[in-house]
């Protein structure tokens, strides 16, 4: 099968991988109609975070092609969307509610395919995937179901995490997919005040289209005082950090007001938690890795029947021949997020 290959910093490529079977009586096969780039993808490329050499990719929607023996919920030709981590949904963690952190769980690589190819092996495929209902989407919602093997519900994890309820005053740090998905997210949980840090234009009307109140295009101490002049100097409620770096954090938590909390879900490099802050100003801190596979029916239905449209955030799109392209236009961030049709739904 045709598939991008991760050949080391900066060296996307796409050719020929063995194509994936049946291991073990619990996975399933899958097909991948649509793919895309995560901004994690970028730290690998960039070479700033490790990543094996070979598959690549954690965000794809397709149709069951196989099943394993063991498979009860799901039959060949199902349309299912893949979260971006495999679990059992059998096991403490899983029934806790954070199958991310599943204990048979793990993420798409070697063993199985990465997600920016033409197939991939899922582990553990009942407790996995899900079946989308319906036939004949149109491309706006298949783009929103893409959206949801794991941007859509990071952003959303950032906002559940941060607090963020009917009537919060609220502010996203980071403008890339997942802060605007946070965005969303926040408008869907009521959020009275949406207050959006972008400095791109075409960031920000995405961010006004998702619910955005305000838009901020300062940075570091300037953008803090400019939330507290939203706020009559008190900071926000809900401080949604989707970023990951030093500078992004720190703004966090000195917007938040006390009391108030900090939702972080952005891949950490060189951020340091500011426990005096913590401690003497009672601002919290929550986060981590979205538990993807516990939001997706959530936010299903909500995007099949137009609520909303998280798939606005693809604003490039690429054939899997020319996977390097997709990456080179986050990279160079002339796109938001990079959509890959790899085949026919």
């Amino acid at each position: 099968m045709r598939a991008a290959i991760f050949n080391g910093p900066g060296d996307i490529t796409v050719g020929e991988r063995p194509n994936p079977v049946i291991q073990d009586p619990t996975d399933a096969i899958v097909r991948v109609t649509l793919a895309c780039v995560c901004g994690s993808d970028l730290w690998y490329y960039r070479g700033e975070s490790k990543h094996e050499p070979g598959a690549i990719g954690h965000e794809f929607i397709g149709i069951v092609e196989a099943v394993g023996s063991a498979v009860t919920t799901l039959a060949e030709g199902d349309f299912v969307v893949a979260p971006f981590l495999y679990s059992d949904g059998t096991c403490e963690l899983c029934l806790a509610g954070w199958p991310a952190h599943c204990l048979s769980g793990g993420g798409w690589g070697n063993a199985t395919g990465g997600g920016q190819g033409e197939r991939v092996r899922v582990p553990l495929a009942d407790g996995t995937l899900l079946k989308v209902p319906g036939t004949g989407h149109s491309d706006d919602v298949l783009r929103s179901l893409l959206a949801l093997s794991d941007v859509m519900c990071t952003g959303y994890h950032a906002a559940v995490s941060g607090g963020v309820r009917e009537g919060s005053t609220v502010a996203v740090v980071g403008d890339g997919a997942v802060g605007l998905s946070a965005v969303l997210a926040a408008k869907r949980l009521g959020a009275e005040r949406i207050i959006a840090l972008s400095r791109n234009p075409a960031r920000q009307d995405v961010a006004r289209e998702f619910g955005a109140t305000d838009i901020i295009a300062e940075r570091g101490d300037a953008a803090v005082e400019a939330v507290k002049g939203l706020t009559s100097g008190l900071g926000v409620e809900a401080a949604l950090e989707c970023v990951g770096t030093g500078e992004s954090l720190d703004t966090a938590f000195k917007i938040a007001r006390s009391g108030g909390m900090v939702g972080a879900v952005g891949v950490p490099h060189d951020s340091v938690v500011p426990i005096e802050t913590v401690i003497f100003r009672n601002v919290g801190l929550r986060g981590g890795v979205a538990p993807a596979r516990k939001y997706i029916p959530e936010l299903l239905g909500d995007v099949l029947d137009g609520s909303i449209n998280p798939g606005l955030v693809f604003d490039f799109e690429t054939d899997l021949e020319h996977t390097p392209e997709a990456y080179a236009a986050m990279d160079e961030r002339r796109a938001i997020k990079s959509l890959i049709r790899v085949g026919a739904a």
